[in-house]
């Protein structure tokens, strides 16, 4: 089923207990609503992404629109998800910059990830889900996830915090507020309300105190002595005064129009950094059927495999003309939960809004007129809640760090990855054009070190990793780390949707 939504009872609201199926809708006026709420819970995290990786944010917007269309195609509309833009991807594409990768550079290492990911979500279609469990344990995905993160907080702290300290510091406290004060919905978009918190903030900062001194990335560049330079080792932005917000280009762009498109072009070296984010994809996408099968009461393992190839597919169209990577929104899958509405008819309105947005210049230049010390506010938190999403997928399933396979190799690969952030020295130099470091060596040392360790250990501490729980994204159906099944309870899933 891709259209063709059956209309459900007299296309209200449903009554509590009871829910709208994927396939079913509401009346289309209701349907539009629903659609216009997913919108706003995926847009703070969709635009704010794009504008930490140096990617334009409209035309990510507008690509999360055809990538989510494109998604519910591929899964024959049976699982309800929204495509925004992905976090994992950020570390990896820090660290191509800080290398002095281009745009094009940094689209072309994303759209083979994306090529990457879509042939793991083919392998697990054809082999079965249990092979994400064999080779991502959650003691390995808990640290891929964790140094990710981790590796990011210099960019918050040395870029974007630096450029209005207390701008920044406002809104982190009132990100931090709001998610504990606020209810529902509104919590789920802190981030986004902290966004238009600092964004406001900023503009009255500029009417009443005047311009601020600070450093911005890419201007007032100069060398050593205090001369104007234009780039190299010993060329940096240094502090002058300036507005926190510039609208000059926000009245210079026109209401309608196309965004501008980039195309890609490949270095291995630089895939090579951005790959590590497949794993956390792989999980996250598991994770999130798993997440919509609860709430459906639908058997949705049979499209995990699907789900991750689309996911791929979706990334490497949206890169391909310069469009941020893709993943499944956990913030939506909470809209859901809200509504009790899983129809996929309002993600196909989402889709096209999304889209329309993309259309209007004006709104994407407004976007990028964002204050740094905005994002740097935002991305203290964002960056920490992604490396503790780590630490909450070993809380979940019961990690054993007393076990030295766990302990040694993870410890070792987190250290790499955080201690090089930033660094543009890599810690294994192969070749003169070739070597490893942060996230990406960090990344092979937790992956084929927890392998080996488990591989060279006594027979005591293999057993041990048996006490531990299933996959982050096994839900309560398939295997534990060694791909055993785990048995649900008779029933789960013949039960009517909640």
């Amino acid at each position: 089923m891709a259209f063709g939504w059956k209309l459900y009872g007299d296309g209200r609201t449903p009554p509590l207990g009871e829910a709208v199926a994927p396939d079913e809708r509401l009346s289309w006026p209701r349907t539009v609503g629903i659609g216009a709420q997913h919108v706003v819970a995926m847009f703070g995290a969709t635009f704010v992404f794009p504008l930490l990786m140096g990617l334009d944010a409209n035309l990510a917007i507008m690509m999360s629109g055809f990538a989510t269309i494109l998604f519910l195609l591929v899964v024959q509309g049976k699982v309800p998800s929204y495509l925004g833009s992905s976090a994992s991807f950020v570390g990896g594409v820090v660290a191509v910059r800080a290398a002095g990768g281009s745009d094009a550079e940094v689209l072309g290492a994303l759209l083979v990830s994306g090529v990457v990911l879509a042939l793991a979500g083919v392998l697990i279609h054809v082999a079965g889900v249990r092979l994400v469990n064999r080779v991502l344990p959650p003691a390995v995905t808990g640290a891929v996830v964790m140094l990710i993160g981790f590796n990011l907080a210099p960019v918050a702290t040395a870029t974007y915090w630096p450029q209005d300290q207390w701008v920044a510091l406002a809104t982190m406290a009132f990100v931090i507020v709001a998610s504990l004060l606020l209810r529902g919905f509104l919590a789920r978009i802190s981030i986004l309300l902290g966004l238009v918190f600092g964004y406001l903030l900023s503009i009255v900062l500029d009417l009443t105190a005047g311009p601020i001194t600070s450093a911005l990335p890419g201007a007032n560049l100069r060398d050593a002595d205090g001369n104007p330079c234009e780039g190299g080792a010993y060329c940096l932005p240094t502090p002058f005064a300036h507005d926190r917000v510039d609208f000059s280009a926000v009245g210079d762009a026109p209401w309608f129009g196309l965004p501008t498109f980039n195309g890609p072009s490949f270095s291995f070296n630089f895939a090579l950094l951005v790959l590590p984010a497949v794993i956390a994809l792989v999980a996250e996408n598991a994770g999130h059927v798993k997440a919509v099968a609860e709430m459906t009461r639908r058997d949705l393992d049979p499209m995990i495999g699907r789900t991750v190839f689309a996911d791929g597919v979706a990334t490497v169209v949206a890169t391909s003309v310069g469009g941020s990577p893709t993943t499944t929104y956990a913030e939506n899958i909470g809209v859901m939960a809200a509504t009790r509405v899983y129809s996929t008819a309002a993600y196909y309105v989402a889709a096209l809004v999304a889209i329309l947005l993309g259309l209007v210049p004006k709104f994407g230049a407004l976007i990028n007129a964002l204050p740094g010390g905005v994002l740097g506010g935002i991305t203290v938190v964002l960056y920490g809640m992604i490396g503790l999403l780590g630490a909450k997928i070993w809380k979940e399933n019961r990690v054993d760090f007393s076990n030295p396979i766990n302990l040694v190799p993870l410890a070792a690969g987190i250290v790499i990855a955080v201690g090089n952030a930033g660094n543009d020295a890599p810690l294994l130099q192969i070749t003169d054009d070739f070597s490893l470091g942060g996230i990406a060596l960090g990344t092979i040392v937790a992956v084929a070190g927890w392998h080996i360790a488990r591989a060279l250990a006594p027979a005591e501490m293999k057993a041990s990793l048996l006490r531990e729980g299933p996959h982050p994204a096994a839900g309560s159906t398939f295997g534990s780390v060694h791909g055993e099944e785990v048995l649900t309870t008779p029933g789960d899933r013949d039960r009517p949707m909640p």
